[in-house]
């Protein structure tokens, strides 16, 4: 089994999952598991991807002791269960202060496979039929295989050989160093061996693997098991709503009914037949398409933001719809200026309906605290964004991590427009502004080759300028959580951005703030006291 650290481990592992697929299918592997560190940021994706490639996805995770991140666990999830029990995991480890991989040892792993090369975490773990000693078969980790399959043999614990990639090829150990360096705020000239991955750790050829590991007895049986039991559906494209507390518990599309024709007779002095059939036409749509706790949802946010006296906007094709006109999301009638429904909403759209509201940026975090406590905490998160290296950010961190000084470093990045980093080689020629820099010599040359490959690798995650989360189960079930970038503030954010979630069939509302809505309360403010 190779265990894979992608790029999407943030600043750990050095390859895209577009080329670790790549190099899966020219070696015709049947499976493939990604296991970045303490997070699940590339798991959808590398779901999606090896799923077409017709390679197994097994979906896991590296997950470190904070108290010696050199011990860890991996986690692959075999079953449903397994998956949401591995982002709880990684949520504990990246919110609790106290979390250690013994006490995650002894709490819920049901559906998981548990594997470790350390011997102390073994014993913490128990005999039991999900944990494996990890062998991992190079030419760095001979000591430590070797040590854990004769605990494993003495003990009656079963083992499994692995091959850990966190680089594409052998020549590739310099970029995984430059981006541990970065992560860990180090020149590669203070980086410790301990503190980088070996070079040994790249994508080996799989014939040369498999020789490897079926020189130890078992190892293979044990191998197909665990590959064989892995089958997780993380159920793509399938929409999660959460559930809106209807009075009574009546149909969500009773009472979504009974509020959007109550909205037509407040929004018309007179009630056509061509608004009653249009208004009917869109309500069968919603309800087609399995939408009216979405609506719902949007409409109590609404009406509480309105009851508060909140300014807000509701903008984007949400105004080509009548419903939205009733229920008080957008202030502009569909019927009057013609305005074609399709465009928001249509029975060949599978995914959910994008309703954008604005608020005043000084009002807007109330009501984002108010649906945290409607719908819960623990079924409500902000969404982070990936923010990821371009030409200035790649170029300034790695020259940083050769040791050069910050005042050259600026001398030459001020030069440097925001453009795709892998445009740095050429820079001085495609761009104006940039064509006095001249990097010739060492380090320069090094530098710009080395941060040309940093292109879109993930730096750090940040929070979405508007984009709120709400799920029907616990949103554990679904994704990992973590502290946005800094943590001083306690915002928790999801683990994959955007569009993962959307893949994942969960539901985004945009609540955005508006500095101009604020300007205009302010001066509302002003003319009534006036």
């Amino acid at each position: 089994m190779l265990h894979v650290h992608s790029n999407y481990s943030l600043l750990q592992g050095a390859v895209s999952i577009d080329d670790l697929i790549g190099r899966a299918k020219s070696y015709g592997l049947r499976a493939l598991a990604l296991t970045d560190r303490n997070g699940m940021y590339g798991l959808i994706q590398f779901y999606k991807k090896a799923t077409e490639a017709g390679i197994k996805p097994l979906l896991g995770a590296y997950i470190d002791d904070p108290g010696d991140e050199r011990e860890y666990i991996l986690l692959l999830a075999a079953t449903r269960d397994g998956y949401s029990n591995l982002c709880r995991a990684i949520t504990a480890r990246k919110l609790k202060d106290n979390f250690t991989l013994e006490n995650l040892l002894k709490g819920e792993l049901r559906g998981l496979f548990v594997i470790t090369p350390s011997i102390r975490l073994l014993k913490a773990a128990g005999n039991r039929p999900n944990v494996f000693g990890e062998l991992p078969v190079t030419s760095a980790t001979k000591k430590i295989s070797r040590e854990v399959y004769e605990f494993c043999t003495a003990n009656g614990y079963r083992y499994v050989p692995t091959s850990p990639v966190y680089f594409l090829d052998r020549e590739d150990h310099i970029l995984n160093r430059t981006v541990t360096a970065i992560r860990l705020r180090k020149t590669l000239g203070t980086l410790r061996d301990d503190e980088a991955e070996p070079e040994a750790f790249y994508f080996r050829e799989y014939a040369e693997v498999l020789r490897e590991w079926k020189k130890i007895p078992g190892a293979l049986q044990n191998l197909n098991h665990i590959i064989d039991s892995c089958n997780v559906d993380p159920e793509i494209g399938k929409t999660k709503f959460p559930v809106f507390p209807t009075p009574n518990n009546e149909p969500s599309f009773s009472y979504l009914w009974k509020l959007a024709f109550k909205g037509l007779e407040m929004r018309y002095h007179t009630i056509t037949e061509t608004a009653i059939n249009r208004l009917r036409y869109e309500l069968e749509v919603i309800n087609e398409l399995g939408f009216p706790d979405y609506f719902l949802v949007v409409w109590d946010i609404v009406r509480e933001a309105k009851r508060r006296g909140m300014m807000l906007l509701g903008r984007g094709s949400a105004a080509n719809s009548l419903v939205s006109y009733c229920l008080g999301f957008t202030e502009v009638d569909p019927i009057k200026y013609d305005l074609y429904f399709e465009r928001f909403l249509n029975r060949g759209r599978m995914s959910p309906p994008d309703v954008d509201l604005d608020f005043s940026w000084r009002e807007r975090d109330e009501i984002v605290k108010y649906v945290f406590e409607k719908y819960g905490y623990d079924k409500v998160a902000m969404i982070s964004t990936t923010v990821t290296f371009r030409a200035r950010s790649a170029f300034r961190e790695t020259a940083k991590v050769f040791g050069v000084a910050e005042s050259e470093i600026s001398q030459y990045s001020k030069f440097i427009p925001w453009t795709d980093a892998r445009n740095l080689p050429n820079i001085s020629t495609m761009f104006p502004e940039a064509r006095s820099l001249r990097f010739e010599g060492e380090p320069w040359k090094s530098i710009i080759s080395i941060a040309a490959r940093l292109a879109s690798f993930p730096r750090h995650l940040s929070i979405h300028p508007g984009g709120i989360v709400i799920t029907p189960r616990p949103i554990t079930d679904y994704v990992a959580l973590e502290f946005a970038s800094n943590k001083g503030l306690g915002i928790i954010i999801t683990q994959p951005d955007m569009y993962p979630v959307e893949d994942l069939g969960l539901i985004k509302i945009d609540l955005l703030s508006q500095r101009s809505l604020g300007v205009l309360r302010e001066t509302m403010g002003k003319l009534v006291i006036l």
